[in-house]
C-alpha cells in the first residue's frame, strides 16, 4: 500500500492532514486498516470475499444460498502479518495430515509450539517440517506418513515457525 506522502500525491493533495482525513474515512468503510507500525494496509472490504453459507459434508441437505457476510483470507488466516509467510512443500512427508507436495503452508514466526502443531524445524542443519512432538521432556519431530521415521535432534534443533493453514490449488 502506498505511504500517506504517496497518497498525496496520488490524489493532489499537499497536505498530510487531508489524507489522514481521506485515509480515516476508508478505514471506516473497511477498505484500509493499519498495522502496528502504522502503515496502511487492506481492509476486508479491499479483497473480501462473500460467505455464502455453509455445505454439508455428511449426508446431502437441501441448502440455500445465503449470502452471510464479507471476509477477507487475511483477516481470517493471519493473526500477526509481520511475522506470518508462505512455503511450499516439497517431499511426503506430511501427506497423512493432508499437506501435499505443491501445496502452499500459512506459517507463522515467534510462536512456541504446543504439542500436536505441526512446526517449521532446522534440525541438525537441515529444515523440515513435522509434528512437534514432547515425550517425557524428550522433543521429537514426527512425520505423518508411516514411510517416514520421526528425528531425534542430535545437536540443535530450532522451531522458526508453525504452521497455520494448508492451501491448496486445484
Amino acid at each position: 500500500m502506498p505511504s500517506f506522502s504517496e497518497l498525496a500525491s496520488i490524489w493532489g493533495v499537499k497536505s498530510k492532514n487531508a489524507v489522514a482525513k481521506l485515509v480515516k474515512q476508508l478505514a471506516l468503510e473497511d477498505f484500509v486498516t493499519q498495522d502496528e507500525n502504522g502503515r496502511l494496509v487492506p481492509g476486508k472490504l479491499f479483497s473480501g470475499i462473500r460467505l455464502l453459507g455453509t455445505v454439508e459434508a455428511g449426508f446431502p441437505s437441501p441448502a440455500e444460498e445465503e449470502l452471510i457476510d464479507t471476509m477477507s483470507m487475511d483477516e481470517y488466516l493471519i493473526n500477526n502479518r509481520e511475522a506470518t509467510f508462505m512455503l511450499k512443500v516439497k517431499g511426503e512427508s506430511m501427506k497423512d495430515a493432508g499437506i501435499m507436495e505443491g501445496d502452499m503452508v500459512l506459517v507463522e514466526r515467534n510462536t512456541t509450539p504446543r504439542e500436536g502443531d505441526i512446526v517449521i524445524a532446522e534440525v541438525d542443519h537441515a529444515w523440515t517440517m513435522k509434528y512437534f512432538r514432547k515425550n517425557k521432556g524428550v522433543i521429537y519431530l514426527e512425520p505423518a506418513n508411516e514411510a517416514f521415521s520421526n528425528i531425534y535432534p542430535e545437536g540443535e534443533l530450532n522451531i522458526a515457525a508453525v504452521v497455520k493453514a494448508v492451501i491448496r490449488k486445484y
